[in-house]
């Protein structure tokens, strides 16, 4: 059997996924070898996920942002689907994934794997309530047996929520908001009407099996969030954790990677505490953490809410970011939404690589001010986090090609604009100092996902054109502002 990546690690191995994470990652890959083998870094590589450019998850590593797309039961669409992850691939996430809970779920997941430079995770249960009719009715067989086949078709990652057990649900009997993740409700509904533990933790051993098989990597879901800012911190939230840090070392006694969910709405005054705990608790797996958001009363922005949460979750050193988009509890987002959550999460990851000092990553600051100052607006909108948005702002008010060499925007005009006045005072009297404009982006030290442009993986293994039912077809690839 093929090993997975820890256990290559372990033995002292420099895997091949280990050196092109290292250099996209600007680090020596006996670094990166060290941070797997020790559990605080995780490679989501399944064997059999062909087009994948790989990619590293660790809280000494760039900050990463996930997307999440899916279908519903009322969007089921397979082309959709492939565009959202074009979309999310484009705006730059670093893994995707695929929550579908409508129709087509096998063809969608294995054309996203197919379809995807970046790893693919999925939530198996809300699969296997779909082949029961009433989710009491699951059993721990046809679990194993969605687990072990969305293994054999490529999935990078899986949501486990197996630290829900019987003995936390009354724990949340007093809350605002109760059980607000998906698979932690099932399985509490399950428990209940079952009188049995929940059978992810019953098998938990068995799932490692699987996964060690495929390398694939554990995240450890956390079933028991709280889902409004007065829930945070309860002890729900913090039995599951606990129990999140024993499922965590049985995972890396069976050779499996593994990182752990966080919390979903926190206020912002204890996030910190909350990214700390899980590091002592889980020995340092990778925190993979939901928003969080800091406040509840923004539905519409809540990428907003909770970008900022999210800055200071990575700060505090959680590894991954899962994006929230301005749909968040009103409504599946579609490709814009999915854009505006990439951007705002961008955003988030970046600032706290910056505040955190990783190597190079003002380098992209320096450069787009430079720009800025030199009113040189064809190279401001390149190093933008989002060139055609960037370039579209623009242009709705000054479309001219003889606007990009102007020394002013819309917002001052000529008369007000600082920048200009600084500069012509400069070079009347000549007394003020130049400004430094010397940044070589090209000899950053940074990581690829702190230089532009985002979504820079490399697509050169996923297919050009996709094949459904008999019908072919080449995902759309327009943007709203191209």
């Amino acid at each position: 059997m093929e090993r997975t990546q820890i256990q290559r690690a372990r033995a002292g191995e420099v895997t091949p996924a280990m050196e092109r994470v290292a250099e996209r990652e600007n680090r020596d890959p006996a670094f990166v070898r060290g941070q797997v083998a020790d559990g605080q870094a995780v490679i989501p590589n399944n064997h059999a996920h062909d087009s994948l450019d790989p990619m590293i998850i660790g809280r000494e590593f760039a900050t990463k942002v996930n997307a999440n797309i899916g279908n519903s039961e009322t969007t089921s669409d397979i082309e959709g689907e492939l565009r959202k992850l074009h979309t999310a691939v484009h705006y730059g996430a670093d893994t995707v994934m695929d929550l579908s809970t409508g129709g087509n779920l096998d063809e969608i997941r294995a054309a996203n794997v197919d379809h995807a430079p970046v790893p693919v995770g999925t939530v198996p249960i809300y699969e296997a309530v779909k082949h029961v009719d009433d989710p009491a009715d699951l059993t721990h067989e046809l679990l194993l047996d969605v687990i072990e086949k969305q293994a054999e078709q490529g999935v990078d990652y899986m949501t486990i929520h197996a630290g829900v057990l019987m003995e936390h649900l009354p724990l949340t009997d007093g809350r605002k908001t109760g059980i607000v993740s998906r698979g932690g409700s099932i399985l509490a509904q399950w428990m209940e009407e079952n009188g049995m533990q929940n059978p992810l933790y019953a098998k938990f051993e068995a799932i490692c099996e699987v996964f060690a098989e495929h390398d694939v990597t554990f995240s450890l879901g956390d079933g028991l969030r709280p889902g409004s800012i007065a829930d945070a911190g309860d002890e729900a939230q913090f039995a599951e954790l606990d129990t999140l840090g024993e499922l965590t070392r049985t995972a890396w006694d069976h050779g499996v990677q593994v990182m752990v969910e966080g919390p979903g709405h926190v206020p912002v005054d204890q996030v910190t505490e909350n990214v700390e705990r899980q590091q002592s608790v889980c020995d340092g797996a990778p925190f993979y953490v939901l928003g969080p958001l800091v406040t509840d009363v923004a539905p519409g922005y809540d990428h907003i809410t909770s970008a900022i949460g999210a800055t200071e979750a990575a700060r505090a050193g959680a590894a991954m970011l899962c994006y929230v988009t301005p749909k968040e509890h009103l409504g599946l987002p579609e490709e814009e939404d999915v854009r505006d959550g990439l951007a705002a999460y961008r955003i988030a990851a970046h600032a706290a690589d910056v505040a955190n000092d990783r190597p190079g990553a003002r380098d992209w600051d320096d450069a787009l001010s430079e720009a800025r100052y030199e009113f040189d607006w064809r190279r401001q909108f390149d190093l933008a986090l989002d060139p055609e948005r960037a370039q579209a702002y623009h242009d709705q008010t000054l479309p001219g090609d003889n606007y990009k060499e102007a020394r002013f925007c819309s917002m001052c005009g000529v008369e007000f604009c600082s920048m200009r006045i600084d500069q012509d005072a400069r070079d009347a009297d000549g007394e003020m100092s130049a400004i430094d404009d010397e940044t070589d982006l090209g000899a950053s030290a940074a990581a690829e996902v702190n230089l532009p442009p985002v979504g820079s993986h490399d697509t050169s293994d996923v297919p050009e054109k996709v094949e459904i039912d008999g019908v072919t077809f080449t995902p759309e690839e327009s943007h709203a502002d191209d």
